[in-house]
């Protein structure tokens, strides 16, 4: 008896090995505040990140990945849920994501996935999500990844989400990893090209080659183990670069998402140019681990295109600025070659904590504001009021500094725009709060006592509760 009860567990343990080996595993590496032109694979010939390079060659880099929010907790909440900022009911900064709002972790933990994360929360209590939750180590809070992957079952597949702090101000420097000249760095044209902006970029771009550091040691275990051909790893950020005109913004400087996929052997290297939204990541996941997809998700898979880069899963992408320290309510529509924006509330200057004087390249741009110094492009965050409604035509406005709404012959352009992002606010139940939340400290930096949040947008209509996806291709 006792020797065919050995022989059975012996089974049972083989199976739950293979079992473990064909499903896959998923590392979701999310970093903090990274442009999506801050790597080498994606045109940048200052900054070194040789393993992401090296992920893009054997992968898919996606060149028109955007986010659905510019800011740290919602942009996390929303693709942890799938769902648009103001239907996660945590469509603002330091909000945290109700309990009964899907997250796309929980579900391969249902399906029997080992799940982790580590390093950077921001969302929620996600003690039912993940298996285990640690804060990380070390600068970027990333020195304790490789030993979690050493660590894990080994008769379960595992889905890691490993959550990097670099690059979020203020930076840390060490030795361990690239530290570039300034004199080197190129300036964007809506900075000011001075010391303290280039400084500023330097020490940033030190940041952005840690997270590349991380993703080498990552590899190197997977190949370790053995297990890098059965294990997809994502590589995206939050938001853009904490520099002003680019953080909590929805320019491509702000929204857009450097995004690498790749699993040797069932990834052919290429370059997508296809649409995804980073709600789609959830559901793409899941798809790939075979588990269904729940009703809540309003992103979609975007396996087809594992399978055929040419492949179109979305024909227009959404986008949210809301309050993020200071009053927003800006809408982005992203389609073709075009990226459209509305502003409800154009009589706000648009500022953020990384474009006020706090911190080097925004005390630099006020600096030679008020002296006078600054062009055209430089004074955007100085504009009030702001235009209503912008329109620009990326492929040639790569920055988005020339705005085409009021020109006669983009009349057609602007109409199917706002057609657009009518249909999709009505079907998800976007609104816009009747008494928002207020700009939360002065542009010094003096906080406002007592300061909470307003109305939410969508509170209005319980978009919470609304799984409508709204427009993913084009009528």
């Amino acid at each position: 008896m006792k020797s065919f009860l050995a022989v059975l567990l012996a089974g049972l343990c083989i199976s739950a090995s293979l079992q473990a080996e064909e499903r896959p595993n998923f590392i979701f590496f999310i970093t903090d505040d990274i442009g999506w032109n801050d790597l080498g694979s994606y045109g940048n010939d200052f900054v070194k990140t040789p393993h992401l390079d090296a992920m893009a060659e054997r992968g898919l880099r996606f060149t028109n990945a955007y986010l659905t929010i510019s800011s740290c907790s919602p942009s996390r909440c929303s693709i942890i849920s799938s769902r648009y900022p103001h239907n996660t009911g945590a469509p603002e900064l330091h909000t945290s994501l109700p309990d009964d709002q899907f997250r796309f972790p929980k579900a391969l933990r249902d399906a029997g996935y080992y799940t982790v994360l580590s390093g950077k929360n921001h969302i929620a209590k996600l003690t039912e999500t993940f298996d285990v939750i640690t804060k990380g180590k070390g600068p970027g809070s990333t020195e304790d990844w490789v030993d979690l992957l050493k660590d894990r079952p080994q008769d379960k597949p595992f889905f890691a989400w490993f959550a990097s702090k670099d690059a979020h101000r203020d930076w840390q420097i060490d030795d361990e990893n690239h530290v570039y000249d300034p004199a080197e760095v190129e300036v964007p044209p809506f900075l000011y090209d001075g010391p303290k902006t280039r400084q500023d970029l330097a020490d940033y771009y030190h940041e952005v080659s840690r997270t590349d550091t991380t993703m080498g040691e990552l590899v190197a275990e997977l190949k370790r183990q053995g297990i890098e051909e059965n294990t997809y790893i994502i590589y995206m950020t939050d938001n853009g670069r904490p520099f002003p005109r680019c953080k909590t913004r929805l320019y491509d400087s702000g929204i857009k998402t450097p995004f690498l996929m790749a699993c040797p052997g069932k990834i052919e290297p290429a370059v997508v140019d296809s649409l995804i939204s980073s709600i789609d990541v959830g559901p793409t996941v899941l798809e790939l681990a075979g588990v269904e997809i729940d009703e809540r998700a309003q992103g979609v898979s975007f396996v087809p295109i594992l399978k055929e880069p040419t492949a179109v899963v979305r024909e227009v992408a959404f986008a949210e600025q809301n309050w993020h320290v200071f009053q927003a309510h800006q809408r982005m529509v992203r389609t073709g070659d075009f990226l459209y924006i509305k502003n409800a509330f154009p009589e706000k200057m648009a500022v953020s904590m990384e474009s006020d004087p706090t911190f080097p390249a925004g005390e630099e741009l006020w600096e030679k504001q008020e002296a006078g110094e600054l062009n055209e492009h430089q004074q955007d965050i100085f504009k009030q009021p702001r235009p209503v409604e912008e329109l620009y035509q990326v492929s040639d406005d790569p920055f988005q500094l020339q705005n085409l709404a009021e020109k006669a012959e983009f009349s057609g352009t602007m109409e199917t725009m706002r057609g657009v992002l009518a249909d999709w606010s009505e079907a998800t139940g976007d609104t816009i709060p009747e008494n928002p939340t207020t700009d939360r400290q002065t542009l010094e930096g003096e906080r406002f006592p007592d300061h909470k949040h307003g109305e939410f947008p969508g509170t209005a209509t319980n978009a919470a509760s609304i799984n409508a996806k709204g427009p993913v291709m084009l009528p």
